[in-house]
C-alpha cells in the first residue's frame, strides 16, 4: 500500500489511539503529522454510549485535543443517517444519556408511543422495562436499528456485554434481528464518512486493532492497517477472513512510515 496516496484516514480509539485513560505511543505525532500535511481524519468508534462530546474531554484529559468534528461515534453516525431519511421523527431510543442528547441535536422526537423506528444503542443504562418495550415494539415490525455489532466492550476489569448481546436477547423473544445495522464493519458507516469527504474509498485508509471491525472495513474498497496495540495479535491473522494491507507494532510505526515515504 503507498501511503502517500491516503488523503483520509478513520482511526479506531480503543487499542489504537489509547488503552484505558493512557495514550498509545506516538498517537499525539500521528495526529500532528497527517494535520501538518493536510491530511483529513476521523476517530471512529462503535461504541454509542458516549456523546463525540464525551470523546472530546476524554481525550483532552490524556493531552490530545480533538475537536467534536473529527469524531464519529456509531451513535453519531446513526442520527446522521436518520436525520436524512426522516428529519424530526418518532423514534423509540433504547440508550444512555449522552445517546438521548445525540439524538435529541438532530431533532428527533424521543418517544415510546407509535415511534417511526426503534434504536438500539449500546445502553449501559439499561433496564428490565426498556428491553420489555424494545421487544414489544419490534414484535409489531416497527423498523428496527442496532448502532452496532459489538458483542462485547473492552474495559479495564475485562469484557463487558455489548449490544450484540441484546442483539441476540431481543432475537430470542421476538424472532426479528435488526433491520440494519449502523456501525463497523458495514456500509452505513463509511457511507456517513463519505459524506463528510469528496474522497473515493480507495483513497481512505482504516487503521485499528480487531480484525472483524476495523480491518473488515476493507471489504468496502477502503485500505487498511492493523495495529497490534490493542485485541489483535499477528498470529490471529492466520485464521482471519479479513486481511490488512499493511500490520505496524502500533501508531508511532505509521507515523514513522508515513514520513519516510514523504
Amino acid at each position: 500500500m503507498r501511503l502517500d496516496e491516503i488523503s483520509c484516514y478513520l482511526l479506531d480509539m480503543d487499542g489504537t489511539i489509547y488503552l484505558g485513560n493512557q495514550l498509545l505511543p506516538g498517537s499525539g505525532d500521528f495526529i500532528q503529522l497527517i494535520s501538518e500535511k493536510n491530511i483529513q481524519y476521523f476517530l471512529l468508534t462503535n461504541n454509542s454510549s458516549r456523546s463525540r462530546s464525551d470523546y472530546v474531554a476524554k481525550l483532552r484529559n490524556m493531552g490530545l485535543e480533538v475537536t467534536a468534528d473529527r469524531i464519529l461515534t456509531s451513535g453519531a453516525a446513526t442520527a446522521s443517517l436518520l436525520a436524512g431519511r426522516n428529519e424530526g421523527a418518532r423514534i423509540y431510543l433504547v440508550g444512555t444519556p449522552s445517546l438521548q442528547a445525540e439524538f435529541l441535536d438532530h431533532g428527533f422526537e424521543l418517544t415510546d408511543d407509535y415511534p417511526d423506528s426503534v434504536v438500539l444503542g449500546f445502553d449501559t443504562t439499561l433496564t428490565y422495562e426498556k428491553l420489555s418495550r424494545l421487544c414489544s415494539l419490534v414484535r409489531e415490525g416497527t423498523h428496527y436499528i442496532a448502532t452496532h455489532p459489538d458483542l462485547n466492550c473492552p474495559t479495564a476489569q475485562g469484557p463487558i456485554p455489548d449490544i450484540g448481546a441484546t442483539i441476540a436477547f431481543v432475537e430470542a423473544s421476538t424472532g426479528r434481528s435488526p433491520d440494519e445495522i449502523i456501525g463497523k464493519p458495514f456500509q452505513p458507516m463509511l457511507e456517513v464518512v463519505l459524506s463528510r469527504t469528496d474522497l473515493s474509498p480507495s483513497q481512505i485508509c482504516m487503521v485499528g486493532d480487531r480484525l472483524y471491525t476495523d480491518i473488515a472495513m476493507g471489504q468496502h474498497g477502503l485500505r487498511t492497517t492493523l495495529v497490534l496495540s490493542g485485541e489483535t495479535q499477528r498470529a490471529d491473522l492466520a485464521e482471519s477472513p479479513y486481511k490488512p494491507d499493511l500490520v505496524v507494532s502500533g501508531i508511532g510505526e505509521l507515523a514513522q512510515l508515513i514520513k519516510d515515504q514523504g
